[in-house]
């Protein structure tokens, strides 16, 4: 019997800086356990040195931080080391593809990339909170 995950898209724009902005296509992407799926998210930005986010939205639960994508680099939260996700940036499509392979049933999840860390308040301890013992972070979407 196949299982069927639900990835949804998530539109989320963000004008951090008067004219950047991140756009992400919506709606549903289907797809069975042990395939691989890209979710497309295309930035336009001031910036020469873009910082691009992943987040993961699980039912009932809050948005976590799943890796930044930045230059040649790609930094992963501990829960998102495996191979199965990568989103390298392209600078000249500005796009930060999220690619999972071999989807599992836990996958199913609704998606955000944002152009900078979406918290709101203390900034100084943005990346210890990242990488803390539960990955969790309680921000503001904007």
């Amino acid at each position: 019997m196949e299982h069927w995950l639900w990835i949804i898209l998530a539109a989320l724009f963000s004008e951090c800086k008067g004219e950047d902005t991140v756009i992400q296509s919506t709606g549903d992407v289907i797809a069975t356990e042990g395939q691989t799926v890209t979710l497309d998210c295309t930035f336009d930005t001031t910036s020469t040195s873009p910082i691009l986010f992943w987040y993961k939205q699980e039912v009932n639960d809050f948005p976590k931080y799943m890796l930044k994508s930045f230059s040649n680099t790609v930094e992963k939260a501990p829960e998102f080391q495996k191979d199965r996700f990568d989103a390298p940036i392209n600078k000249t499509s500005t796009s930060v593809p999220l690619k999972i392979q071999k989807l599992l049933l836990s996958d199913s999840a609704v998606y955000y990339c944002a152009l900078r860390p979406t918290v709101t308040g203390n900034t100084k301890t943005l990346y210890k909170n990242l990488w803390s013992k539960d990955n969790t972070i309680l921000y503001n979407i904007h």
